[in-house]
């Protein structure tokens, strides 16, 4: 499975809780997001995950976020979760994810990182943290990397900068604090979410 979206923006929703995930969720893929990420150091994952998969499972790609270990990947692919995102390279994981058809975005920052993250069956990659290395290193990272392998800007990404690096060659980016922070309204999420569709829409013009 392909990491295929109308918007290549991924809402990462860090810390959300299981009486929140709908209503927020919900906010996003209204304002035209399709990607979804819960991240699994959120309170009670294991009940927010199947509860969006089973609301929004039809309308978007629903996932997980810092998935470290093989067996989470078990468990997520029973809940039906469809994608895996990681913060770093573990070819387990990722070959495991791939098995499950699911799709697989992990965290690299290095040459060697992503090419051994694709050689393992990944088939997007994320920069992490994007905000330390800049659009420049992207850039010539994207050099080197095959040219259909879609890649996320992800940390540090807001509305203003998110051009930079849609510029650099990035595909999309994950949005993350900028988005969405735990504990805030859904009214403030709506705004976040509506700046970033905007965003994004004029950087491709």
């Amino acid at each position: 499975m392909l990491l295929q979206a109308n918007l290549p923006l991924i809402a990462i929703l860090r810390g959300i809780k299981p009486d929140e995930a709908l209503e927020h969720i919900a906010a996003v893929i209204d304002a035209g997001f399709d990607i979804v990420e819960i991240p699994l150091n959120s309170p009670q994952w294991e009940q927010s995950i199947p509860a969006i998969v089973q609301a929004f499972g039809c309308k978007a790609l629903i996932g997980a976020g810092t998935v470290l270990k093989p067996e989470q990947v078990d468990v997520l692919a029973e809940m039906g979760c469809k994608l895996i995102v990681t913060p770093n390279i573990c070819c387990e994981v990722i070959r495991k994810a791939v098995a499950y058809g699911m799709a697989v975005c992990p965290g690299c920052a290095t040459a060697t990182e992503a090419f051994t993250a694709l050689e393992a069956g990944a088939q997007s990659l994320k920069i992490f943290p994007s905000s330390t290395f800049g659009p420049n290193y992207i850039k010539a990272l994207k050099a080197v990397l095959p040219p259909d392998i879609p890649v996320f800007a992800v940390g540090g990404v807001t509305p203003d900068n998110l051009s930079q690096w849609i510029n650099a060659g990035c595909i999309g980016a994950g949005l993350g604090s900028d988005l969405y922070r735990a504990g805030q309204s859904v009214d403030r999420t709506v705004r976040q979410a509506t700046l970033f569709v905007n965003a994004y829409q004029e950087a491709i013009r």
